[in-house]
């Protein structure tokens, strides 16, 4: 193809060549019998050039279209592009790719931060894959991306494109930065291969219409359902109240051991995903309810969603029509607070209350309902978003409450390292009830493996501080740790807390600065 343009060109300037040639000597060709042949000659050849020329033309604009909608199988891949916060998007994309590589489809797979207006023009179809943060909010590894998207850019008829959005319907502005993104695309004249696909908190429905639609596209139809790993069994060996007497809902620090071996591994930042059970009161109130006595029923019911009244419809329904009609619990995510190597998968947990003041549905299970030695249903996920730097570079470790989980692990993998440059911004409501893990923090920090500790209770004086004004109080000293080369990792409530420190930031180390550091990876955030 790279030739054609040289032999298109050289074509013409021999039809030009012929032509002026004719007109000159036009008046003495005619005069003999040979003057007429040449005359013929060249008329044949420029004849025969014209046609040449309107084939290349011809193939070059049928290779165009066929192009446009198949694609250069040879040269060509068809992209998915992921946004994550937790992980979650990221593990979707690599899922995408594995369906489409069943069908024999050339997959190019990479971070939504690292595509290129080159990317994009070069492309025919490419898949989105984007988790919506907090309320509205692009992950913090795109915020880059997302400030791009408010200029339209060249447009794009060539590509096809398709968005799996992610979100959680709680939040008012659900799934935003995915629509933004298709309206972004369709702005710029890219063509949906289908509508945005909504999935709300892992919905297996949602996954199932993405799965079919990777179906239509790839024409491999026989990939079996994407399903969710199985839980492994683990023992609850510990539950310790850390805030007896506290202001707040009470906290725990539980220690789980593995009972299926090999024992799972895991990186400080991954995931401890619960799979919750209903109190074995919650299961008898709801038997009575329904004059139930088949003792066969108790396990599957403590793993369903029971409603709490609107039984009349379910009256009389045999054991299996019963059980399709209730959905099953959804899992909870808990931040990892140790490493394999200290023996057990400890977490931090507060027992939350829902709008009837009974326990919530994952902290009830694992604070109150569960006891010791019970075996817990967990598996681990990996939040890649959240690993630890892969150096020595200085560490700012933020977060309030219950998020000093992921903290710890951080704190913990840094030491085993023997990596001291380490900064914790820790807030809760007071001193004297709420420091959790206080004496393990205290001796960090004697031994200089944390080099500085800022601590805000916010209860324990006239004036309400958090995390964020113990930030701005350092403002002097956090910039010149970022000069430095430090990661900044956030880790706590996304409701006032990640809000307010993302504000903080923004103010001492500007906006433009913050999204560079979160492109790359150098500010990252575990918040819910």
């Amino acid at each position: 193809m790279r030739r054609m343009p040289t032999l298109v060109q050289w074509m013409l300037a021999l039809l030009c060549a012929n032509l002026v040639s004719w007109s000159a000597a036009r008046a003495h060709l005619t005069d003999s019998r040979e003057g007429r042949w040449l005359l013929a000659a060249l008329i044949v050849l420029a004849y025969m050039t014209f046609c040449v020329v309107t084939g290349l033309k011809v193939r070059r604009a049928r290779r165009q279209q066929e192009s446009l909608w198949h694609g250069d199988a040879a040269a060509q891949s068809l992209l998915v592009v992921f946004a994550s916060q937790t992980g979650f998007a990221e593990q979707l994309a690599l899922q995408t790719a594995q369906s489409l590589r069943r069908g024999d489809v050339a997959v190019r797979v990479l971070p939504l931060a690292r595509l290129t207006e080159d990317d994009l023009a070069a492309a025919t179809r490419a898949l989105f894959i984007a988790s919506t943060t907090g309320e509205g909010d692009a992950p913090d590894s795109a915020a880059g991306f997302a400030l791009r998207m408010q200029h339209a850019g060249a447009p794009l008829p060539q590509l096809s494109f398709g968005v799996l959005a992610l979100g959680d319907r709680s939040y008012a502005r659900y799934c935003v930065f995915g629509h933004a993104l298709a309206a972004w695309l369709r702005q710029r004249r890219a063509q949906p291969l289908f509508d945005v696909v909504e999935v709300d908190n892992g919905d297996d429905g949602a996954l199932r219409h993405w799965q079919h639609q990777l179906g239509v596209i790839s024409g491999y139809r026989d990939d079996s359902d994407w399903s969710a790993p199985s839980y492994g069994r683990w023992r609850l060996a510990e539950r310790r109240l850390l805030n007896p007497g506290s202001l707040g809902d009470p906290a725990f620090h539980l220690a789980l051991t593995p009972l299926d071996l090999p024992a799972p591994q895991w990186q400080a930042g991954d995931i401890a995903e619960i799979g919750p059970r209903n109190s074995a009161e919650d299961v008898r109130r709801f038997m009575r309810a329904l004059s139930l006595v088949d003792a066969a029923l108790v396990e599957p019911l403590a793993a369903r969603v029971l409603p709490l009244d609107g039984f009349p419809d379910l009256q009389g329904l045999p054991a299996p029509a019963l059980l399709a009609r209730l959905k099953p619990l959804p899992h909870r995510e808990y931040s990892i607070a140790s490493l394999p190597q200290d023996g057990t998968l400890d977490l931090l947990v507060r027992r939350m209350r829902q709008a009837d003041g009974r326990p919530g549905i994952g902290s009830g299970w694992l604070t109150a309902h569960a006891p010791e030695g019970a075996t817990i249903a967990l598996r681990i996920r990996r939040n890649s978003g959240f690993h630890p730097p892969p150096d020595d570079r200085p560490l700012i470790l933020i977060g309030n409450g219950t998020g000093l989980a992921g903290l710890r692990a951080h704190l913990r993998a840094r030491v085993a390292a023997g990596h001291v440059r380490n900064w914790l911004v820790f807030g809760e409501r007071s001193r004297a009830h709420d420091w959790f893990h206080r004496d393990e923090i205290e001796a960090w920090q004697a031994r200089g493996q944390l080099q500085r500790l800022d601590l805000a209770f916010s209860r324990d004086g006239a004036e309400r501080i958090y995390v964020q004004d113990r930030l701005r109080q350092a403002a002097p000293a956090l910039r010149e740790w970022v000069e430095q080369g430090a990661a900044i990792y956030v880790c706590g409530s996304l409701q006032g807390m990640a809000t307010g420190v993302a504000q903080a930031l923004q103010e001492i180390l500007g906006e433009d600065a913050l999204i560079a550091l979160a492109e790359q990876g150098r500010y990252r955030r575990d918040v819910y």
